[in-house]
């Protein structure tokens, strides 16, 4: 694919699914809310099913557009590599982080949300300056520290109806990610420049 080619699809893609991730919450507000029904229910068999579909719910509009920047940013960040790239961390990073917030998540709760997504992108951005050692990879693990450094902050307990669960294993979610998609480490002296 030309660079050009490779620019549209990221451009499509971040589209595609920002739509879809907007029309779903246009079709949820006449319905109540009730879709997010189908979130995250720790310990619920039949709240497995919210792993795949809590990163595609939000609370309400303002919960959305807090999550539809961090989302764009860095899902780009992530298709400057390839966009391959983009799909293979959203997948890890959504069943870690919905895995993890299963298990280990409030009993009675529901999580929804894509933010456990985005801190799985958050993660994988760090982690793969450390993993690949590249200079592109270590200048965008320093950029994405600029712009979103103070995200850490959301893997700990304390804001009540945030769900720190979902942010602390989709950030563990992508830093696994960026193990397992790193180039093999090069000496110093082999380093990208």
């Amino acid at each position: 694919r030309s660079i050009a080619g490779e620019f549209g699809l990221q451009i499509k893609t971040l589209i595609m699914v920002g739509g879809l991730l907007w029309a779903l919450e246009l079709i949820d507000i006449p319905l109540g809310g009730s879709l997010n029904a189908f979130g995250i229910r720790p310990r619920d068999p039949q709240g497995l099913w919210g792993i795949l579909f809590a990163p595609f719910l939000h609370g309400d509009l303002l919960h959305l557009l807090s999550n539809t920047v961090p989302f764009v940013v860095l899902s780009w960040l992530i298709m400057l590599s390839a966009t391959e790239d983009w799909l293979a961390v959203t997948v890890l990073a959504a069943l870690v982080g919905g895995l993890g917030t299963w298990l280990f998540g409030q009993s009675g709760s529901v999580h929804i949300g894509a933010s456990g997504v985005i801190f799985g992108y958050f993660g994988f951005l760090l982690a793969r300056g450390y993993f690949e050692r590249s200079f592109v990879a270590i200048a965008l693990s320093v950029l994405v520290t600029f712009l979103y450094g103070g995200l850490i902050f959301g893997v700990l307990p304390g804001q009540p109806g945030i769900s720190w669960e979902g942010h602390l294993f989709g950030f563990v979610g992508g830093i696994l990610a960026a193990k397992l998609m790193s180039k093999p480490r090069r000496k110093s002296s082999d380093l990208d420049f």
